[in-house]
């Protein structure tokens, strides 16, 4: 039956017992008829509904008005889906995009997910799927609008307030603590690696974030990330495993990084550094140059978050790392959905092909845990298996 066919028969049913919902869709098709399907279906949700026939035109839309999310064909005449989201993104646009193609493609899903396309629905759609992944983008995008308002007050808050924030700072510095968390390879049950996490007995930071903000808004990132590694190396000394570290961007421009005799170049053979804050590479020069002198001394290197968004492959190319870590997005209820499954399949098969360590990350379930397994990813992390402490923890297997 007709894709048209299929949703109008179903149509009504799906719109009984709707509530009414304050979003608003932008719905790119150079097909007129399904075009004007979906933009019914989302009307009867309770959606207000604009339509583009081709991406010029849905561009021009994106910025003359609001919109809480935008689904797009993939096909489309002169601007493909593809590069509508990627000129989204350039813009800072932060509205979540959905692809709907009758041709799905491995290499075209793994770009919809590197530049942050928020779901990849393959034709024929179901209507009730679509009406439940358009509510679930709507009310992802206002709460994240949400979060950045109440973001940009706290940082006015704190901008008004250095002297203040930096004593607090300073505070936090002296009581900085660390946690672990173990990192372990299944099925073998093999403890392999202890991650260093972030954390302070300062109360004006609860959460590690809050204090790496406060770092770079002070301009002391510099010395938060010599502090850490300091106390990390003390406490791994009397342990013979590997040690994750997170190493912010802008440390690689810090000399004290380079020296042999500092205590994590100690055990720099046995030290992996998770480079966090990416998107700042492009403004250290010679990146590379200073990636391959922390290799020569024997570190490791790992880029996190692979698969969350645009700068993900740019990294690979400028950091050339050993480990790779998945999100925590591409993890969570992997085994419930093929499109993860395939996605997480092909990353870690291009991976092996590259000779890197494919680290999992956020596990918290069994089925999580096996499905991994079963996807040639057996090096993993999560609360399933521990959660961090001050101490380091057992593994629970």
């Amino acid at each position: 039956m007709p894709m048209g066919a299929r949703i109008l028969r179903r149509r009504e049913n799906v719109l009984e017992g709707r509530p009414v919902n304050h979003g608003r869709v932008l719905v790119v098709d150079d097909d007129p008829k399904l075009s004007r399907i979906f933009a019914e279906v989302l009307h009867g949700a309770g959606f207000a509904v604009d339509t583009a026939a081709d991406g010029r035109h849905a561009l021009a839309l994106l910025e003359r008005l609001s919109f809480d999310t935008v689904i797009t064909d993939l096909a489309l005449p002169g601007m493909d889906g593809m590069e509508i989201l990627r000129t989204v993104r350039e813009r800072g646009l932060e509205v979540p995009v959905i692809f709907v193609t009758g041709t799905p493609q491995l290499s075209t899903a793994m770009q919809a997910v590197e530049f942050g396309a928020f779901r990849y629905l393959l034709k024929p759609i179901d209507p009730e799927q679509l009406v439940e992944v358009v509510e679930r983008a709507v009310r992802l995008h206002k709460l994240a609008a949400i979060k950045r308002q109440a973001k940009e007050y706290l940082e006015k808050e704190q901008d008004s307030e250095h002297p203040g924030l930096s004593e607090r700072f300073s505070r936090a510095l002296a009581g900085l603590e660390l946690a672990f968390q173990p990192i372990v390879r299944w099925p073998q049950k093999r403890l392999v690696a202890y991650e260093a996490l972030l954390r302070t007995s300062e109360p004006s930071f609860p959460r590690p974030e809050k204090l790496v903000h406060a770092a770079e808004t002070l301009g002391r990132v510099h010395e938060l990330g010599r502090a850490i590694r300091a106390r990390a190396a003390l406490r791994m000394q009397k342990s013979p495993m590997r040690l994750f570290v997170n190493l912010h961007s802008e440390e690689l421009l810090d000399d004290a990084l380079y020296d042999p005799k500092a205590p994590l170049s100690l055990i720099a053979g046995r030290t992996v550094l998770e480079v966090t804050e990416r998107a700042g590479l492009d403004r250290v020069p010679d990146v590379r140059a200073r990636i391959d002198r922390l290799k020569r001394m024997g570190f490791s290197v790992a880029v996190d978050d692979l698969g969350a968004g645009y700068s993900g492959l740019s990294s690979f190319v400028q950091l050339d790392p050993q480990v790779a870590k998945l999100d925590i997005a591409l993890v969570r209820n992997l085994h419930r959905e093929p499109t993860k499954r395939k996605l997480v399949q092909t990353i870690t098969s291009l991976c092996k092909e590259l000779g890197i360590t494919v680290l999992a990350e956020g596990i918290e379930s069994r089925e999580e845990r096996d499905a991994l397994e079963g996807l040639g990813c057996d090096l993993q992390q999560g609360f399933l298996f521990a959660r961090p402490g001050r101490a380091f923890p057992a593994v629970h297997w």
